[in-house]
């Protein structure tokens, strides 16, 4: 592990090349050449994870909220497998993240040492590309392959396995110049004809925006559009990340149960821009996986597709005239004597800084807030993507790393928050301006929720067993200590707007236990 160009600082300064800046990290023993490696590439930022899903799911929100390529450094198979539910997530938000993952030395591999394992198969689920390094000549090319994927529009997961063998052997000067992320895909003349005619002679009209059509250029291109023919403005139910408040415009969020999709679209039109066909989000009896017809679905721009200047362009091409920016009325509803979810979105709303990102997981106070998000000022909200929980703890430390001029709220049910609350760490460790809300029902609420649909009584032993968290109850305040983050226990509408107060003003982390019915 010398100081001259080995594998491991060919790999890194490759990746330098191609917009690499932060590498979210929990290496072991087959990764120690690349850690010393980074002290050579000192651009990119290492930052160490307590957990592999922690990482994972930072990674995730540091490229939602920079549009960067974020790296991630994991140890063998099993570490890597620690990282999976979060990077399911990452797929499916289109997060353009590369992985590292050390392996065994490949004179090694045979000997089947207890961490050997078949990394590909792993991987691949959750990779748009799997790249396994196999000789420190050629590593230059086999970065490229792997950013070429990940930084191809709309982004993807991509893996690259180092041996240890390789990382050690010397490599050659580089030869590569710097990469750029490649850009969105036009959208055709015949598409944006094809919406158009839609959205003029149709009845009912939805435009269901996703992707980069939720972004600002996209959403005032859609209110033209909206206000000039009556269509009705629709996001996809959980977007990786969308910009609300201020003066942008109001807009819908699909429902989450298919009966209240079917009524939410009714008989209507669906031009997509950027999202995908309604489907359930789970297979219920007697009710349809496809919650749209296909003959009533036209599709202006797939995700890969510039779908803000696909709008752009179905604006103009319906003669849409720009619209005045207005702001929401944002008048608060009068706070109760008890504390709920929606007490804590109303004063969320009331104290939100510009230019906030919120990384929001659980239905507790997700739906509530999507609800009312419109009238705080501008910010914007990630969602879990994939359904995989336990993301939006460590989304919150990558997008404070993105962002360092804004202030991260981490909209955390308790259940969910369980999963990756080592997250906390980093966030004391980096003395990031995470102020986090847990929602402490100390119940999984959403599977409550699904059995009442169902009929089955909540109280039945089995049933209370295995969806409430009340025994014992979590102590959250006493959790964030000992990670190194203060925090305070709420539980009154009062004395959650003086924590939110101080939690938005601090110079670091500060957790807000907001005790709920």
């Amino acid at each position: 592990m010398s100081g001259n160009r080995n594998g491991a600082r060919a790999l890194l300064e490759a990746a330098r090349s191609m917009g690499a800046d932060i590498c979210f990290a929990n290496p072991g023993t087959t990764e120690l050449t690349l850690v010393h490696a980074l002290e050579h590439v000192p651009a990119i930022r290492p930052v160490l994870g307590l957990f592999e899903g922690v990482c994972t799911g930072a990674a995730d929100g540091y490229a939602r909220v920079s549009g960067r390529v974020a790296l991630t450094l994991l140890h063998l198979g099993p570490g890597f497998a620690n990282g999976i539910a979060n990077l399911h997530n990452a797929r499916r938000a289109h997060s353009p993240i590369v992985n590292i993952i050390g392996d065994h030395a490949t004179w090694h591999l045979r000997f089947d040492a207890p961490l050997t394992s078949d990394i590909e198969s792993l991987a691949d689920p959750v990779s748009g590309a799997v790249v396994r390094l196999a000789s420190a000549d050629t590593i230059d090319a086999d970065v490229a392959t792997a950013f070429d994927v990940a930084t191809a529009a709309p982004g993807a997961v991509t893996t690259i396995i180092a041996p240890t063998d390789i990382m050690d052997a010397p490599a050659p000067a580089s030869t590569r110049p710097a990469a750029a992320r490649r850009p969105a895909a036009p959208v055709s003349d015949r598409a944006i004809a094809a919406a158009a005619a839609v959205i003029r002679d149709a009845g009912q009209r939805i435009l269901l925006l996703g992707g980069d059509a939720l972004d600002e250029r996209g959403l005032r291109a859609a209110q033209r559009i909206a206000a000039a023919t009556g269509a009705r403005l629709v996001m996809e139910p959980y977007p990786a990340i969308v910009s609300l408040g201020g003066d942008l415009p109001r807009i819908e969020r699909q429902a989450y149960f298919p009966d209240d999709v079917l009524r939410q679209f009714g008989d209507a039109q669906v031009v997509l821009a950027g999202a995908r066909p309604p489907i359930s989000y789970f297979g219920y009896e007697g009710q349809p996986s496809e919650l749209v017809d296909a003959a009533r679905l036209t599709v202006l721009g797939a995700a890969g597709d510039d779908n803000a200047a696909a709008l752009e362009a179905l604006a103009d091409r319906l003669g849409a005239a720009a619209v005045a920016a207005t702001r929401a009325d944002s008048e608060p509803a009068a706070p109760g004597e008890r504390l709920t979810g929606d007490a804590i979105v109303e004063e969320l709303i009331a104290q939100l800084p510009e230019d906030a990102v919120i990384s929001l997981e659980g239905s507790t106070l997700g739906g509530p807030y999507l609800r009312q998000a419109h009238r705080a000022a501008r910010h914007r909200v990630m969602t879990n993507t994939g359904g995989a929980i336990g993301q939006g703890l460590p989304c919150a430390v990558g997008a404070a790393l993105a962002a360092p001029g804004s202030r991260i709220v981490a909209l955390q049910s308790d259940g969910s928050g369980h999963y990756t609350l080592q997250a906390l760490w980093t966030m004391a460790r980096e003395r990031l301006p995470v102020t986090v809300i847990i929602a402490a029902n100390h119940r999984y609420g959403i599977l409550q929720t699904e059995l009442a649909r169902a009929d089955v009584p909540l109280d039945d032993a089995a049933v209370a067993r295995l969806t409430r968290l009340d025994n014992p109850r979590a102590d959250w305040t006493a959790l964030a200590a000992g990670y190194g983050v203060p925090a305070l226990r709420v539980d009154t509408p009062a004395a959650f707007a003086a924590a939110l107060r101080r939690g938005l003003a601090e110079n670091g982390p500060l957790l807000i236990q907001a005790e709920l019915p």
